[in-house]
């Protein structure tokens, strides 16, 4: 590539190369086939993936491209602007040092939603979808009610709830002010494509909606127990936020906190659906069936085929000393 020269017609210094011992100069524009051959030698291994899907990916997710647009450019030998060309050098500079593809793009896709995501908050995971997919198909039969997401860090499950559900309203609750600044971001980024009106509310568990009735608790709580920590993939235990990964009791605290504290906030026939850690789904229905205040306690897989989606149902009567 040339070197390019500034107004006064002198040659100026090249941008560094990604590669360590690289000196080859930089041009003020890069074309898209160069590009992606550049990084997918620069990324760091990836598992099940080819290093030119991974850099396709980080390229398009960088340039909020599709996949179709960037194959057209590499084809026609199209090329990018400087500006573009040094935001992609910079996400992977982020991943050469650890950081996951989601926080060094600054976007995970969710569902029909692309939402900032930062160390602030989890990062979105296909898993949590079809929690959603459950929670759209028990209220498939109805309309109107509250809907409430807690726990919500960049608010995709209440989002998405409020693009895909027919709620009068949609209420996101976050122990982490941080993590609401992130939601409340993204709430007003997808505003225009929501049919419900989204809330955002700071607390622990239930507590921000205590006295309101429900007819929907949904919830991706914490539930690795802190003695696995260390067993967690670095991209996870040293990034993600660990008020969102991490629980007492083995894991099960918030289960345990959630499924005392719904009967009270949910109506009668009203749903609470939680996304479980696998090893943990028996003994969370196991509680949910102690408790007395449900019906209808069931546990489904994921795409994977283990335990990942617990439903229970509110008793239109249930004993108020329910333990």
């Amino acid at each position: 590539m040339l070197t390019r020269k500034n107004g006064c017609g002198r040659e100026r210094q090249p941008a560094a190369c990604l590669n360590d011992g690289c000196d080859a100069p930089v041009s003020e524009s890069v074309d898209v086939s160069v590009l992606l051959t550049e990084v997918a030698g620069s990324l760091p291994p990836t598992d099940g993936e080819s290093a030119a899907s991974a850099a396709r990916a980080l390229i398009a997710a960088v340039l909020d491209r599709s996949w179709s647009t960037l194959r057209l450019a590499e084809r026609e030998q199209k090329t990018l602007s400087e500006t573009d060309v040094e935001r992609v050098r910079d996400a992977v500079r982020r991943m050469r040092a650890g950081m996951p593809l989601a926080y060094a793009v600054g976007s995970a896709a969710f569902r029909h939603l692309v939402l900032h995501v930062d160390e602030r908050v989890l990062i979105p995971r296909p898993e949590t979808e079809i929690v959603v997919d459950h929670a759209l198909r028990l209220m498939q039969n109805t309309s109107g009610g509250l809907a409430v997401d807690v726990g919500t860090g960049s608010g995709a499950i209440a989002l998405a709830l409020a693009q895909e559900g027919a709620f009068e309203r949609v209420i996101g609750t976050d122990i982490s002010a941080d993590a609401l600044a992130v939601a409340r971001l993204n709430g007003e980024r997808v505003a225009l494509s929501l049919g419900t009106p989204v809330e955002w509310r700071l607390g622990a568990d239930l507590s921000p909606v205590q006295g309101l009735r429900t007819r929907l608790i949904v919830c991706n709580p914490p539930y690795i127990a802190f003695s696995e920590a260390a067993a967690l993939p670095s991209s996870v235990r040293d990034w993600e936020p660990p008020t969102a990964l991490f629980a007492a009791d083995n894991g099960m605290a918030r289960y345990a906190e959630l499924l005392r504290g719904a009967p009270a906030l949910l109506e009668p026939g009203g749903w609470i659906v939680l996304e479980c850690d696998s090893r943990r789904a028996a003994e969370a229905a196991a509680l949910a069936e102690r408790l007395g205040a449900y019906h209808g306690v069931r546990v489904y897989d994921d795409l994977t085929g283990r335990p990942r989606v617990l439903v229970a149902q509110r008793r239109t009567a249930w004993p108020l000393d329910a333990t």
